[in-house]
């Protein structure tokens, strides 16, 4: 991460895309793909999928699509997924999925950044935890996860099928913390 201070880095929630922009977005999106990253393709899909996913993405209510930057230029993507309105039960938790930064832009810290951005808009928006999942072949991801406080739960082993063969899923979650009022732990503890 010493190379942090020779890059500008950002991440931003956003809810249109311009032209570059988007291309940028699915330039990062194959790259990360043909790095085996964890976005569900296996292979690169070049830019009319992608564009499609990503409108599709913006359209939905209950996502939330951030991007990260650097140097002004779109590297990578997270997604926050909230449960349906009809779900009151589950409210309080949301889900990360499809989070990756271009493997040229990694080392900088971007990918802390971007996890910290959509924790930080997740518990200002109310949700309690945040969940996760990941293939275990993903041995990056699954570090910086448990680097900034995901917990493993549970195991699902037969959560994909890649290169051939079948791989297990690794299951997190993470406790937030609101900007303001009773902190998460002790409503957990009262309802125990």
């Amino acid at each position: 991460m010493a190379h942090a201070a020779a890059h500008q880095l950002d991440v931003q929630r956003v809810e249109e895309l311009n032209d570059a922009e988007m291309g940028e977005l699915c330039e990062a999106t194959d790259a990360a793909i043909i790095e085996g990253g964890g976005f569900g393709w296996l292979g690169p899909q070049g830019r009319a999928p992608l564009e499609r996913h990503f409108r599709g993405v913006l359209l939905v209510p209950e996502r939330e699509l951030f991007v990260a930057r650097m140097d002004g230029h779109i590297v990578g993507s997270a997604q926050l997924v909230r449960p349906p309105r009809n779900n009151e039960a589950q409210a309080f938790a949301a889900q990360l999925t499809h989070a990756y930064i271009a493997p040229y832009a990694r080392g900088f810290g971007l990918a802390r950044l971007l996890m910290k951005r959509v924790e930080e808009y997740a518990a200002a928006a109310g949700h309690r935890v945040l969940n996760l999942d990941v293939r275990e072949t993903q041995s990056t991801a699954i570090a910086l996860f448990e680097a900034v406080g995901y917990r493993h739960w549970g195991t699902h082993p037969f959560y994909a099928r890649a290169d051939g063969r079948t791989v297990a899923g690794l299951h997190y979650y993470k406790l937030l913390e609101p900007g303001r009022g009773r902190k998460t732990d002790a409503l957990i503890s009262e309802s125990q």
